[in-house]
């Protein structure tokens, strides 16, 4: 595992584009998995300004982590009002990008048969040969996408319950600058399983702020547990990057001495 740790946010998000269009600008036909939240809206934007100077996403395939169960993009709502993952990703990146509509993939969270879409979703992964780069956060409990403490960690997509502090989480980031009540919030998800993620030829993973601090030592340094999905990461048997702000390495121990700081 390479852990890399930047000043701050804009370092961080900077060092994490640069990463991303390495892989691009090397295989132009990369498959890349792509995470919501906050943390890789800087990273986003950075991707933006790469691609205005010629960074090229016309033949990139792209797959979401998760999406709410229960919304789905609606243009004609204010994006306040529109909290789908589908909207965020194209609000946030794909509508400033080259990207080819029919290589986007996003987990459709008005689906009527939502067993049957997970199903499909994962193989839709592997006819495409699979993700090359997976973009991951990580959660205040240290869950990755919607895989709440308790997932398995051989877990595949599917439908999953909302954590207490997923819900309030969310509550504070998304939903109540927008007006929702907490009962207006989505309390299901469709995300990508923690073995799908794995499966992942890379991943890299983003956190920053103080607040993640401690989770992120957890995850990195502590036992592997289904209760901190996020520590799955030590399992990953291809090339795992986690690039942090000096805040969110604060209380890294062990790897500190080995990590890259600049």
């Amino acid at each position: 595992m390479d852990i890399i740790v930047k000043k701050d946010y804009e370092q961080m998000s900077k060092c994490a584009a640069e990463y991303i269009a390495t892989l691009i600008n090397k295989k132009p036909n990369c498959v890349i998995g792509f995470a919501t939240g906050r943390t890789p809206i800087g990273t986003y934007r950075e991707l933006i300004r790469m691609h205005n100077e010629g960074l090229d996403f016309s033949n990139v395939i792209a797959f979401n982590l998760d999406e709410y169960y229960g919304l789905g993009m609606d243009l004609s709502k204010p994006y306040a009002l529109d909290q789908s993952y589908q909207r965020f990703m194209y609000e946030e990146l794909f509508k400033y990008i080259n990207i080819k509509d029919e290589n986007i993939h996003i987990p459709d969270g008005l689906t009527s048969n939502p067993d049957e879409f997970c199903m499909a979703y994962e193989e839709t992964i592997k006819e495409v040969g699979g993700i090359d780069l997976q973009i991951l956060g990580i959660g205040g409990d240290g869950h990755w996408a919607f895989n709440e403490p308790g997932a398995s960690l051989d877990s595949r997509t599917r439908v999953e319950k909302l954590s207490k502090e997923t819900l309030d989480d969310n509550y504070e980031a998304f939903y109540k600058k927008a007006g929702f009540s907490r009962d207006e919030m989505p309390h299901y998800a469709i995300t990508m399983g923690i073995g799908t993620i794995l499966d992942s030829r890379s991943v890299l993973m983003l956190a920053n702020g103080s607040k993640k601090a401690k989770i992120v030592a957890d995850a990195l340094e502590g036992p592997v547990t289904n209760q901190v999905t996020a520590s799955a990461i030590q399992l990953h048997k291809g090339k795992a990057t986690v690039i942090l702000d000096e805040d969110a390495a604060s209380m890294l121990g062990r790897y500190k001495q080995s990590t890259s700081v600049s």
